[in-house]
């Protein structure tokens, strides 16, 4: 009986030994992580590869520790940023353009793209088999808010087609971004413009039919980007370069994975959206080149995406691609 108490006893000191060990390792772990507060423009699978490169460890492994928040609008998510509630930002690169116009002496710059086509999808209430951009004239159409890429995208890719936004059709733009899908669920509008999953979620339920890709129709544009102050960045240039180093990581992770695999990655950041819907609607990013395959933000996407602000009337002024794209740390980081 001593014998056996004796055992225990240093039975349970070993155990205790061990979970010590463990949790002294796991603190210094966690000590030597760099937090990096991440701002996203709203929740999409459109940035898998982003929800990749937390799920897969790849900025851990690069010493990182993302505290991820979402904003739900370009506009709060830029006064996230720029009031120092956010280190970096992952939305459109019109925004950098929208603060540089307004003479800041601390301009945003966009150092790694994660999505090169709009992502959003043409949305009808009522089937259509035989599809038309003509259908839309004379329709009430539910778009995204003004001086969004979405809503920029949206009007160019109408006016494309011979559809002036403003006088063939009933231009809705005043819904708050959050709200538009619920004010098409209970009504509002012939056709809408919405991001995945919510257009699949509205086709599962019968609520609305896909029956275009604004991704397809408008070409390749930095349409997401993460981008920090130029100050943080010029004080911050190991963080930023491990920070794009693992969004490499997860961009070629995405690339070279089947879209199940990286709907399995990424389903607990869509805790309320099938698996097979998410893997779906990568399938569709995939299919048309939605995901970016590395993070260089090129000076042909840039012009582009200054064409089409300029074609919805949004850009204030033409910034050369130099003065707000720092593509150094991505070259480097593809390079390696």
């Amino acid at each position: 009986m001593k014998k056996w108490l004796k055992l225990s006893f240093s039975s349970l000191l070993i155990v205790i030994l061990m979970f010590s060990i463990a949790a002294c390792s796991n603190t210094d772990k966690s000590e030597k992580l760099e937090k990096v507060r991440l701002v996203e423009v709203t929740r999409s699978i459109f940035y898998a590869p982003e929800y990749v490169a937390i799920a897969k460890g790849f900025f851990e492994e690069e010493g990182l520790e993302i505290e991820l928040s979402t904003a739900f609008g370009g506009d709060k998510t830029m006064t996230a940023l720029l009031s120092g509630g956010a280190d970096v930002a992952l939305v459109g690169s019109e925004t950098s353009i929208y603060v540089y116009a307004q003479g800041s002496n601390d301009p945003v710059i966009n150092f790694a793209q994660l999505t090169q086509t709009d992502g959003t999808f043409l949305v009808s209430r009522e089937k259509i088999e035989n599809f038309s951009w003509d259908l839309l004239k004379g329709s009430t159409f539910l778009g995204q808010r003004t001086g969004g890429m979405p809503q920029m995208v949206g009007e160019f890719v109408l006016k494309k087609h011979g559809i002036d936004p403003h006088q063939d059709l009933t231009l809705i733009q005043n819904i708050d971004f959050a709200n538009i899908p619920s004010a098409f669920a209970s009504g509002t509008g012939n056709f809408v413009q919405l991001f995945e999953p919510q257009a699949s979620i509205f086709e599962k339920e019968g609520k609305g039919h896909i029956i275009a890709s604004f991704g397809t129709e408008s070409g390749h544009v930095p349409y997401t980007t993460f981008m920090t102050k130029d100050s943080y960045m010029k004080e911050n240039k190991s963080m930023v370069e491990k920070f794009t180093r693992a969004i490499y990581k997860a961009q070629q992770w995405v690339n070279t994975h089947s879209s199940d695999e990286v709907a399995e990655a990424i389903k607990s950041y869509f805790p309320d959206t099938d698996i097979k819907l998410i893997s779906t609607v990568v399938d569709r990013y995939k299919e048309q080149g939605s995901f970016a395959t590395d993070p260089i933000l090129d000076e042909e996407e840039w012009n582009n995406l200054q064409n089409i602000m300029d074609e919805a009337g949004e850009l204030p002024q033409e910034v050369e691609h130099k003065t707000l794209v720092n593509t150094e740390i991505a070259e480097k980081v593809k390079d390696e």
